[in-house]
């Protein structure tokens, strides 16, 4: 992202948002220059709203040719440092931080292109309905009947969202340097009062890397699963705590891997309101990885 002007700052986050992933972020914000360098926004029409309805064209684009590509095991987000700033303050639905989270980029893959970019427009950028309509090139009532149908699939998200506040974030801390010091010195008991009865643990090597390629979901099977991964590669040569996607999380990096072990994955967790793990996601595929420095 360094080296973008203020429009390109906008149009990553947009992207990113859209997609999830980073490297399509790229893509499409260069896409996006690359058609205004060809065929110039006319003098009444803003440049912002202009390249917004480009982006948002290409990135609908792009999540349709991804739900008919194959994804070999579970899908996550990529992991980002992505400044917030280039979200407006007003109270919104989302606030910004929230807004690149891995729970709720998860949870926007079961809306339909047109679902998120309503979504994102309207209640994490504060774009107003007219403005919402002119950029995805939709009627006023088309998109508030857009919005209201968009709300209803991410209520099950809404019911269990935890604000990304201060306090969360070092809870957050606490949870994963925990679970990870009960795991290396295999304590159960403080492992059963870390992690939730119905934990789900996702795991994203996009069939490059040995990982589950099915979620894993209740306390024993995911702690049998990690328990048995530490003892195969034994403890990181490296352990480093970073924030991204607004929550802090772990980066590691094993000494050796042999044949499709992965050298190194990102970590983190996502906790209920009492502050129990409820997710853990695992990021190992080299191509989510392209903004995280190791």
């Amino acid at each position: 992202m360094k080296g973008l002007d203020a429009h390109g700052k906008f149009l990553w986050g947009l992207c990113y948002r859209m997609t999830g992933v980073a490297a399509d972020a790229d893509d499409l914000v260069q896409e996006t220059y690359a058609r205004a360098l060809e065929r110039k926004p006319s003098a009444d029409s803003p440049v912002e709203a202009w390249l917004t309805q480009v982006a948002l064209n290409l990135a609908r684009d792009r999540l349709r040719q991804r739900k008919r590509e194959a994804y070999v095991g579970p899908w996550l987000p990529s992991p980002v440092d992505l400044d917030a700033a280039d979200v407006p303050s007003a109270e919104t639905r989302y606030e910004a931080l929230e807004s690149v989270g891995i729970g709720f980029l998860l949870a926007l893959e079961a809306l339909t292109p047109n679902q998120r970019a309503v979504l994102l427009l309207r209640e994490v950028f504060d774009h107003s309905v007219a403005d919402t309509a002119a950029a995805l090139r939709l009627s006023e009532p088309t998109v508030k009947t857009t919005l209201h149908r968009a709300r209803k699939v991410m209520a099950g998200y809404d019911k269990h969202r935890v604000p990304f506040t201060p306090e969360i974030q070092q809870r957050t801390r606490v949870a994963l340097e925990s679970f990870f010091a009960a795991l290396a010195t295999n304590d159960l008991d403080a492992l059963t009062r870390l992690v939730r009865d119905d934990v789900c643990a996702l795991n994203d090597g996009a069939g490059q890397y040995f990982a589950a390629r099915v979620p894993l979901h209740g306390r024993d099977r995911v702690l049998l699963f990690n328990r048995r991964l530490l003892q195969l590669r034994g403890l990181p040569q490296r352990l480093e705590v970073r924030h991204f996607n607004g929550l802090p999380c772990f980066l590691v990096t094993f000494a050796h891997s042999a044949n499709r072990e992965p050298p190194r994955a990102l970590i983190s967790a996502g906790l209920d309101p009492n502050g129990l793990i409820h997710s853990i996601f695992t990021v190992v595929a080299d191509a989510k990885l392209t903004h995280v420095p190791f």
